[in-house]
């Protein structure tokens, strides 16, 4: 059965809710939550013709995340949004994202050394720390104003995710590039194709030049664990999974720093919670994630007949889990559509749930802290330049937040003041 059109509905199926960044910037639309509370699963029509269950409660987003035995990510987390992601597509040997047990983990267990544990988050600090104040540094020698997703957020997360990987950010227009066709809503697949193989032909010359001669860098951990590994890695596995780090590791967090930089300028109560008490920054970071993750939705695919709250999900059924609406439920959040940078306990979905949650969430939540906790100290009459409503949102991707976030400042302290 081909559900891009199919089963059950007709010509009344409800179209997915989309953001609507002029009516709720900083929220899902408002008939997620109505449809939270009146059909947590109801049946749905998605932008590229796939029709699959919108789930909306957190407690079942939550399952449907964390089951990946009864709802596979076989089909793509994004293939409901953009026109190159076929779900019907038999996964590819590389498509490591695209695959569940033992095939997907082994390509999440070789990268997670590099991007999750604590003493390598503690060895990235250092180098985030310079990138934000080299950033700022060059903010305040253009004098204002300026455009801080442009000139701050993909600087910074550009050349964090490079010196992570191995690749100057002098070449980053490379994973920029291929970035833009990935994440749009537009591009075919001969169009992907042809847009990652520039950055692809790149990734195989440095793996050949990273195995003859090492650096200091995740490329060259990976290459000799690989080689050490039960099944060793070959060039384009490790290809593919630098590529992904790449085209995945800056603009989603760079969106996430403007989109949470313009929502506590939009709540400037606790905007001076934090500068009042900056032990609350780690607190705040999750509060952004979860006030604003999830976007659009992600997707999973009934392995089996199955339920969902208590409502019947056919084999190969395709689901919406609505991460961002899952996070508003007041079921699992006191004042959910309250910012609250000190919310404890906070077990949002922001960055996923189960095997297959975002495998860069540590050096996601590592920029983002650095660059608070940076901002609050050297910048604290950043502010914008624009009246709110005039900042510009993207659309025709699942990479939801503002295009452009114009700030003015009074100065930039030096990057040594202290609190």
């Amino acid at each position: 059965m081909d559900q891009r059109t199919d089963r059950p509905g007709g010509p009344d199926l409800l179209e997915l809710p989309m953001p609507q960044p002029r009516e709720c910037p900083f929220g899902p639309p408002p008939e997620m939550a109505a449809l939270r509370e009146r059909a947590p699963v109801t049946r749905v029509k998605c932008p590229t013709g796939l029709v699959a269950w919108l789930v909306t409660r957190y407690d079942d987003v939550r399952e449907v995340l964390g089951d990946a035995e009864r709802f596979s990510s076989r089909p793509g987390q994004a293939v409901h949004l953009m026109a190159h992601a076929d779900p019907e597509r038999p996964v590819g040997e590389l498509e490591f994202s695209r695959m569940d047990g033992p095939d997907y983990q082994r390509f999440r267990q070789h990268m997670g050394p590099e991007v999750a544990t604590p003493r390598r988050m503690a060895e990235l600090r250092p180098l985030v720390q310079d990138l934000v104040d080299e950033r700022l540094d060059a903010l305040a020698a253009a004098g204002p104003p300026g455009d801080f997703y442009a000139d701050f957020a993909l600087p910074v997360t550009s050349a964090a995710i490079g010196a992570l990987v191995g690749v100057p950010y002098a070449d980053r227009e490379l994973f920029h590039r291929a970035a833009a066709a990935v994440f749009s809503g537009a591009t075919s697949r001969a169009e992907l194709a042809e847009a990652l193989k520039p950055l692809h032909t790149y990734l195989y010359k440095l793996v050949v030049t990273r195995r003859a001669d090492p650096g200091d860098d995740a490329l060259s951990r990976m290459i000799a664990r690989g080689a050490a590994a039960p099944r060793p890695f070959t060039d384009a596995e490790l290809v593919a999974i630098s590529s992904t780090m790449l085209v995945t590791g800056f603009d989603t967090t760079a969106t996430t720093m403007s989109h949470g930089l313009l929502t506590l300028l939009a709540h400037p109560a606790e905007t001076d919670r934090l500068r009042a008490d900056p032990s609350l920054i780690p607190s705040a970071v999750e509060e952004i994630v979860r006030f604003l993750g999830g976007g659009p939705g992600i997707v999973r695919q009934a392995t089996r007949d199955t339920e969902i709250g208590g409502h019947p999900v056919a084999e190969g059924d395709y689901i919406v889990a609505a991460i961002q609406t899952a996070d508003r439920d007041p079921g699992a959040f006191p004042e959910p559509d309250r910012l609250d940078v000190g919310r404890r306990p906070n077990k949002h979905l922001g960055f996923g749930y189960g095997t297959h949650q975002c495998f860069g969430q540590q050096t996601a939540r590592l920029e983002l802290t650095v660059t608070l906790e940076t901002l609050l100290r050297r910048v604290p009459s950043l502010r914008l330049a624009v009246p709110a409503a005039d900042v510009p949102f993207k659309t025709g991707t699942p990479v939801h937040g503002p295009a452009e976030v114009p700030v003015t400042w009074d100065a930039i302290l030096p990057a040594g003041t202290a609190r």
